[in-house]
């Protein structure tokens, strides 16, 4: 059970759920709300869900898992993974701050790097270890011609 619930997903929802909580109940009287802001909002929510469907849709050609615990029955390296190790986490990260700034929740902007450091910890670096131990020579010439992030 516990391993369903140690999701990105899971953990993207509950920064969701306190960025919403700090813009309702902690504004501070800060506000970053301006048309630009919308647009960028929406922007970063955008380019978020489309990294992640063509992510997906990669994973999904190449007939491999996309659940993080579980290890690859591929190496893709094709399609958005050549531009990314990480595309789908990367979408989560647009779509966060994509809400931060929908909500304007200036304080949660904070959660930005928090997200990123338990994402890397909790799912990328296990990940990564599953593969070079699957994938040898393949995931290290990967490794070294594809970035993490971007």
């Amino acid at each position: 059970m516990s391993k369903w619930i140690d999701m990105p997903p899971v953990w993207l929802a509950a920064c969701v759920a306190l960025a919403w909580a700090q813009a309702r109940v902690l504004p501070m009287g800060l506000s970053l709300s301006h048309p630009v802001t919308d647009l960028l909002s929406g922007l970063l929510i955008g380019a978020g869900l489309v990294l992640m469907a063509l992510a997906v849709t990669e994973l999904r050609r190449h007939r491999t898992t996309v659940i993080p615990h579980n290890t690859p029955t591929a190496l893709v390296q094709t399609g958005i993974y050549k531009r990314s190790r990480n595309p789908i986490y990367l979408g989560d990260v647009l779509i966060l701050a994509g809400l931060i700034l929908r909500f304007d929740a200036v304080l949660s902007l904070v959660l930005l790097p928090v997200f990123v450091w338990v994402i890397e910890r909790r799912f990328i670096v296990p990940e990564e270890n599953r593969m070079r131990r699957a994938y040898r020579a393949d995931f290290a010439r990967y490794e070294r011609k594809t970035r993490r992030w971007v």
